[in-house]
């Protein structure tokens, strides 16, 4: 018999804060949209919050969606931006007989360490008894705070992220067990004290691949149906930015001991024993940018060049030189980047207009000295050979169909490169990146583009290589450059273990 009462609570706040950027974290960096406007930002989309929207019609709930939020990596998100989206959700926990949250789970605020669980137990405070559904990104630095407030917890199994829908599936599928009564659930879990980096968390290789293969496999279990492995988010200063097994199991003594036991040999054995796999050690970047040159030797497509010490799906700035300097300085040509952020050079390049040729002082312009990084402009001179919105449509894997707004995009012509500068840090999602400023990136010697992960689907299939470019940058593999003082140690690999 169903219930007669039926309000679900459905949001989506998203950040993942590298505490060592200088790009800060505003409200307006969020672009929330809230109540109705929220609903239609989910609704047919593939995020977790979409799933959760249509298991809930599907079930004949009244939806209460107060906000949908979502914020590329960056800074320490604002306190009054921290304040006010939460208590959007807060405000609308009244009523409500159950609560599906799409968090990432690595959100760092001025004042908040541990932002998903700061929220998790106001939430839990104001619905005493309410099932807790959470969807976490992979990347999650999951605390106590938030397993202890949540009865349900799914995370993504794919880096790149392409299952961020069927996640909200699961853990929604799970929630609504227990809010029919058919199923009692809580989570487990355990973390080690590893920092993983986010090149070795790709599950498309390597240990994280068999981890989350190996959690495939225990999810099979009828009192254990839901296992995610969290490779951490490390370049946050916070107790603890380490790798985490979570899992949502049937509720009972017997049940979560034994569930706890499988977890624990789990992370063990899957894991911490190949503890060293996770661990990326970087080469010079001279070395990587020659490899690549032997790699364009006769090939017939480009060769990528990812600069990821400057991503800022992980908080870069966007406008470091390092990779593009040292390429010119080895003689590279036919070289197509994008996207550089710059606005100060966006508008001195409009106001020249199309055709133009102009002397620039391009990029370093977000102050890196905290990190003891001295960068300077480069200067260039060159032609606006394209004038654009900066708006394409993904026609890719990761967010297919949604429309990107990069801000004001000019295409600088230096004869070697040809360079995509942009108002917004912006992640490669996809061709049109190049394809707005009337570029053909298939024709390029080499593509250089700030990025990890994300680029990889569309980029890879057309590319005769990669070349991964460790350049110094705030998301930089070197976790030596990082000044950690409130990491919780003896930790892997900051310390011998």
């Amino acid at each position: 018999m169903s219930k007669p009462a039926k309000r679900f609570l459905i949001a989506r706040l998203n950040h993942e804060t590298n505490t060592f950027s200088p790009v800060p974290t505003p409200i307006e960096a969020f672009a929330p949209t809230y109540g109705d406007e929220a609903y239609r930002a989910n609704k047919g989309m593939r995020t977790a919050m979409a799933a959760f929207i249509e298991l809930a019609q599907a079930e004949g709930a009244t939806l209460v969606t107060p906000v949908s939020a979502m914020a590329n990596p960056s800074g320490a998100v604002h306190a009054a931006a921290h304040d006010a989206l939460t208590q959007r959700i807060l405000d609308a926990v009244p009523g409500c007989d159950a609560i599906l949250l799409d968090l990432h789970g690595a959100m760092v605020a001025e004042n908040s360490d541990d932002g998903e669980g700061d929220l998790l137990e106001r939430v839990r405070a104001a619905a005493p008894g309410v099932p807790i559904g959470v969807a976490l990104d992979l990347h999650g630095n999951i605390t106590e705070k938030m397993v202890r407030n949540a009865d349900v917890m799914v995370g993504f199994k794919t880096y790149p992220h392409i299952d961020m829908y069927e996640t909200g599936e699961h853990a929604g599928r799970l929630l609504l067990q227990m809010w029919r009564g058919e199923a009692q659930y809580e989570v487990i879990w355990k973390q080690l004290p590893l920092m993983s980096h986010t090149l070795r968390s790709t599950t498309l290789n390597g240990p994280m691949r068999d981890a989350c293969e190996r959690a495939r496999q225990l999810e099979q279990q009828e009192h254990l149906p839901a296992v995610t492995v969290f490779g951490g988010f490390s370049l946050a200063d916070i107790p603890a930015p380490c790798v985490s097994v979570v899992a949502t199991c049937r509720t009972g003594a017997q049940e979560v001991s034994r569930a706890q036991a499988i977890i624990d040999r789990f992370a063990d054995d899957s894991i911490w024993q190949r503890r060293d796999e996770f661990i990326y050690r970087s080469e010079p970047l001279a070395d990587s940018l020659a490899r690549a040159q032997q790699l364009a030797e006769g090939a017939s497509r480009p060769v990528l060049l990812l600069d990821h010490g400057d991503n800022c799906m992980s908080g870069g700035t966007c406008d470091t030189m390092d990779v593009l300097q040292t390429a010119l300085q080895l003689g590279m040509e036919g070289i197509a980047v994008g996207p550089l952020c710059d606005p100060k050079a966006v508008a001195q390049m409009v106001a020249a207009g199309e055709g133009a040729q102009i002397d620039i002082a391009l990029g370093n312009k977000r102050s890196l000295a905290h990190l003891g990084m001295d960068k300077r402009p480069m200067s260039l001179r060159g032609t606006v050979r394209r004038i654009s919105d900066g708006k394409y449509v993904v026609s890719g894997p990761i967010y297919n169909g949604m429309e990107c707004h990069m801000g004001r995009t000019v295409l600088l012509d230096i004869g070697p490169a040809q360079i995509v500068v942009t108002e917004q840090t912006h992640e490669p999602w996809d061709l049109g990146v190049f394809h707005c400023v009337g570029v053909d990136p298939t024709q390029a010697r080499y593509l250089l583009l700030k990025s990890r992960m994300y680029c990889r689907p569309v980029f890879v299939p057309l590319s005769a290589g990669l070349v991964e470019c460790d350049s110094p940058g705030v998301t930089t593999s070197d976790y030596s450059r990082f000044p950690f003082g409130r990491v919780q140690r003896p930790v892997y690999p900051l310390d011998a273990m």
